[in-house]
């Protein structure tokens, strides 16, 4: 770190040792990363990766940290945030949309909804940014990534800039092509359509409204802990076998929605997943249903 850490500021990087990630994860759970270094376009992470492959460093690319669970211990390594230029919106063509990889994935659904584009709707409100909504599928309320994202462009780990498109995305269930390939998502193409603005602004505005209604948005949490087991919904079995409610240490299943685990204050890494296993153990004798975490858990 002590030759690496120069290096990168020398690119123009931002970088901060020791960095909690409890700071920057919507858990609000997480031990110090070993450096935490800010990129702010596409030309400074090629060369990023660069000096941490040549260095023989571990890299984390981490987009909003809205689906992740980082050890106490926290994070060997750099974890690498995508700033400046990788949050730039812009439209492609009448219907069309780019946009960097670190924007807000809200951010992109009210650039759309001010352009009169339709198709992003339900995703206003999902907690992360566009390319972690494109790594892993992000859907809700009927819509998915799958529905709009029609290309990604990336850098593969040897540097090697390239693009999927189509079905080469892989997309599936909270699943992409991503998640094998270890390729960092520089920017999303999404294809979208002609709407009228006070229409989408109603459909997003109610979306939202059931967000509110329905999930614990008041606390830090991870969004849904668990993937949907098939022919049933997480949270009801979570509450039919009496956990609603049920807290290790700083970490209880929301009272107002059993699939969510939040953070009550003072959650450790450690806590939620003592809850995770009770869950899924209590769930699986009770109910016969094995549930798979959603949530990606590092260190």
């Amino acid at each position: 770190m002590d030759t690496l850490e120069p290096a990168l500021c020398a690119i123009g990087c931002v970088t901060r040792r020791a960095a909690p990630m409890a700071a920057y994860t919507t858990f609000k759970i997480g031990g110090p990363a070993d450096l935490l270094v800010s990129v702010g376009d596409e030309a400074g992470l090629q060369k990023a990766l660069g000096l941490c492959r040549a260095a023989e460093v571990p890299v984390l690319l981490l987009g909003n940290g809205s689906n992740l669970l980082v050890s106490d211990a926290g994070v060997r390594g750099a974890v690498l945030r995508l700033a400046g230029a990788f949050r730039e919106i812009r439209l492609s063509g009448e219907t069309g949309l780019v946009c960097g990889a670190g924007a807000s994935l809200s951010a992109v659904c009210v650039f759309a909804r001010e352009h009169a584009l339709s198709g992003l709707e339900f995703a206003y409100g999902i907690p992360g940014t566009a390319g972690g909504a494109a790594f892993m599928n992000a859907g809700a309320y009927g819509g998915e990534m799958k529905d709009v994202l029609s290309q990604c462009r990336h850098l593969l780990p040897d540097g090697t800039a390239g693009a999927l498109s189509g079905e080469a995305l892989g997309l599936s269930y909270r699943h992409s092509a991503y998640a094998e390939n270890g390729a960092a998502i520089l920017s999303l193409e999404l294809s979208l359509q002609a709407g009228d603005r006070a229409e989408i602004s109603a459909k997003m505005d109610d979306f939202m409204g059931r967000r509110r209604q329905k999930q614990p948005l008041e606390f830090p949490s991870a969004g849904s802990v668990f993937k949907r087991p098939e022919g049933h919904f997480a949270g009801a079995l979570i509450e039919k076998c009496g956990l609603k409610g049920k807290r290790i240490g700083g970490a209880q299943v929301s009272e107002k929605h059993a699939g969510f685990i939040v953070n009550c204050g003072g959650a450790t890494c450690a806590d939620v997943r003592a809850l995770i296993a009770l869950i899924q153990e209590t769930v699986l004798r009770e109910c016969g249903v094995a549930l798979e975490c959603e949530v990606r858990m590092l260190g």
